[in-house]
C-alpha cells in the first residue's frame, strides 16, 4: 500500500516537471538598436484655403466659391498637376455674438475651404505660395516636408539599427564570457522622420515675408528602432 502511494506521488510529480522543463529558457540577450538617415527633402505638401463670412450661409457659401475659383485657377497656372490637387476641409459655421453675458445672437455665418497640394519641385514652392495668396487664398495652413524616396531609406536605417544591436549584444556576450548565437526575435519598436512645420508657423512665414516667400526645407532624420533576441552560449 505504501509503495502504491509513493508511486502515485512520484506520477503526480511528473507534470510539475516536465512543465518546469518546457518552461524553462535557453540563456539570451535582448537588445535595442537604432538607425538613423539623414535625408534632404525633394517634395512638399502644403494645405491652404480661403474663409470667408456673410450675414447669410448663401452669401457666404457664394464668396468663398468665387475665392476657391480663382485659387484653383492659380494652382492650373502654376502647372499644379489635378493628382496633386484635394479638397481637404470644407464647413459652413453659424458665428454668434457672446458680449455683456447676453444670449447668443448670430451675427455672421463662416465658411472654410481647405486645399492640400502636392508640390513634386520645392524650387517652386516659395513661388506657388505667393501665388496662392494673390488669388485670395488667406489660410496657410500647414506644410510638410517629405522624402520621395522614404521607404529606400527607412530600409537603410533598418540595416543600421541590426547593425547598432549586433553591436551591442556581441560587446555584452564578451563581457559575460559568452558568444553570440542565433537570432530568436527582431521587432521594429518605431520608425518615422521629423515632425512638420507646424500651421502658426508657417501663417507667419507667408505673411510676413516678402515675395518670393522664402522656404527652407532643411534635413530630416528617419530613425528605426529595433529590439532583437539572440542566444548566448558559454
Amino acid at each position: 500500500m505504501r509503495a502504491c502511494a509513493v508511486a502515485l506521488l512520484a506520477l503526480s510529480l511528473l507534470p510539475n516537471v516536465a512543465a518546469a522543463q518546457e518552461t524553462r529558457q535557453p540563456p539570451a540577450v535582448s537588445v535595442t538598436g537604432e538607425g538613423v538617415v539623414a535625408a534632404t527633402p525633394d517634395r512638399a505638401v502644403v494645405t491652404s484655403g480661403v474663409v470667408t463670412r456673410a450675414p447669410t450661409a448663401g452669401a457666404a457659401l457664394a464668396a468663398n466659391a468665387t475665392a476657391m475659383t480663382k485659387v484653383f485657377a492659380a494652382l492650373k497656372a502654376a502647372n499644379i498637376e489635378d493628382r496633386d490637387v484635394a479638397t481637404s476641409a470644407l464647413g459652413l459655421q453659424p458665428q454668434y455674438d457672446y458680449a455683456d453675458g447676453r444670449a447668443p445672437k448670430l451675427v455672421a455665418y463662416e465658411v472654410r475651404n481647405a486645399v492640400t497640394v502636392r508640390v513634386r519641385e520645392l524650387d517652386r514652392l516659395g513661388a506657388l505660395l505667393d501665388q496662392l495668396v494673390q488669388a485670395g487664398s488667406n489660410q496657410l495652413e500647414s506644410l510638410v516636408f517629405d522624402v520621395s524616396d522614404a521607404d529606400k531609406r527607412l530600409d537603410e536605417a533598418r540595416k543600421a539599427a541590426i547593425a547598432d544591436a549586433r553591436r551591442k549584444a556581441e560587446l555584452y556576450a564578451e563581457a559575460a564570457g559568452a558568444k553570440l548565437g542565433e537570432v530568436l526575435s527582431i521587432e521594429e519598436s518605431g520608425g518615422g522622420h521629423e515632425a512638420p512645420i507646424r500651421p502658426q508657423a508657417m501663417r507667419a512665414k507667408a505673411m510676413d515675408a516678402a515675395p518670393p516667400t522664402p522656404v527652407a526645407a532643411g534635413e530630416q532624420e528617419l530613425r528605426v528602432e529595433v529590439q532583437v533576441r539572440w542566444s548566448i552560449a558559454r
